[in-house]
């Protein structure tokens, strides 16, 4: 029997809409095979909220998000505010107070080198084939959070982390492991700052709890390197705000396109699950941008609410999508195709659960809708 679910999509600026629409048609096709319904309600957020609200996140947003079991992001960002640092409102205030508002304190972002694109990343072939390792970042503390200011001589941002906001992430990254290659890198900089060396002293304790876990730490700036030098040793990743931040994106070379990379952020009570590239403003409404990553958040999405198999699907249809090149410009500047048809394409697998091995089949995968 078919599960019931409130799913609250926010899609955002730029791209966003774009992308949001196939992880739609996604979710839909995986509704019609198991015969699940999925209810939707729709929210502005960004740029698009401050042209309409002057708030860019608006409070009927924020209640639409509350009443639903997970909810799909697009993008936020456009130029007329990213270029402008004076501006005393801007989109990622919408996105930050997403976070605290809904206590979305774990952000996860997989990282995986595909073998069919193992030729798209800047990185050397040996070095990232078999690479899978997940990032667990923290998302509502740190410098992101802490007071902020300016005086009459100059500016601050302060860093502030508890025992609690480090020791649920931590437990969150340690079951992670547990069911993957049992091993967790935590990565600081216990060297210089004190909130460092909190964490190193929470997560050493925790660890003790989860004994089949090997537990390394490693300063932030070798652990910047050694993902470019030797990504294939990682496992779990368990790092703060602004260090998951910066190697999170770092880790994005190693698919060859941000355009693939899927995230979840996680709070006691509900998840938001988005791609983790930007609005990119400049392919808005050319049916361009990379749908993959908001696909496979999908997949995320779909394991947060326990459907495991269904994911699976998901997943699968990506694998095949990227094996048979049905790809965006992004991934093949020879033989990319359409926003709208890589989706169709990926909900055209899932319907059929095809085996497509020829371009007439791919064709034919493309214009069969069932």
């Amino acid at each position: 029997m078919g599960v019931i679910k409130k799913i609250a999509i926010l899609p955002g600026d730029g791209i966003g809409p774009e992308v949001t629409v196939e992880a739609k048609k996604v979710l839909d096709a995986i509704a019609e095979k198991y015969g699940h319904q999925f209810d939707y309600s729709y929210g502005d957020v960004g740029a698009i909220a401050i042209d309409k609200t002057g708030n860019p996140l608006p409070d009927e947003t924020l209640a639409i998000c509350e009443e639903s079991d997970a909810f799909l992001f697009g993008a936020i960002g456009h130029p007329k505010y990213d270029n402008d640092p004076s501006a005393k409102v801007r989109p990622e205030q919408g996105l930050l107070k997403l976070r605290k508002s809904l206590g979305l304190f774990a952000n996860i972002r997989p990282v995986i080198a595909y073998d069919s694109l193992i030729e798209m990343s800047p990185l050397k072939a040996d070095r990232i084939r078999g690479v899978d390792f997940v990032v667990y970042r923290e998302l509502t503390g740190g410098i992101y959070f802490g007071d902020k200011g300016r005086t009459a001589e100059g500016a601050y941002d302060h860093c502030v982390y508890s025992n609690n906001e480090i020791d649920r992430i931590t437990h969150l990254a340690f079951k992670a492991a547990m069911i993957r290659k049992r091993k967790v890198t935590l990565v600081d900089k216990a060297n210089v700052l004190e909130t460092s060396r909190l964490w190193r002293e929470r997560v050493n304790m925790i660890a003790k709890e989860y004994p089949e876990i090997t537990l390394d730490a490693m300063f932030v700036d070798n652990a910047a390197m050694q993902i470019i030098q030797n990504p294939k040793q990682f496992d779990v990743i368990l790092t703060e705000n602004m260090f998951g931040d910066i190697i999170s994106d770092e880790a994005s070379v190693i698919g060859g396109s941000m355009g693939l990379l899927p995230s979840a952020s996680i709070g006691e009570k509900i998840g938001m699950f988005e791609p983790i590239h930007g609005s990119y403003p400049q392919a808005a409404g050319q049916n361009i941008a990379n749908p993959i990553a908001a696909i496979l958040s999908v997949g995320m999405l779909l394991d947060y609410l326990g459907l495991k198999q269904e994911a699976m699907d998901v997943r699968l249809a990506v694998k095949s999508s990227l094996e048979n090149s049905m790809v965006t410009k992004d991934l093949s500047d020879q033989n990319g195709y359409g926003t709208d048809r890589v989706g169709d394409y990926i909900v055209n697998y899932i319907l059929d659960e095809m085996e497509i091995h020829s371009q007439s089949n791919i064709e034919i995968g493309l214009s069969t809708i069932i």
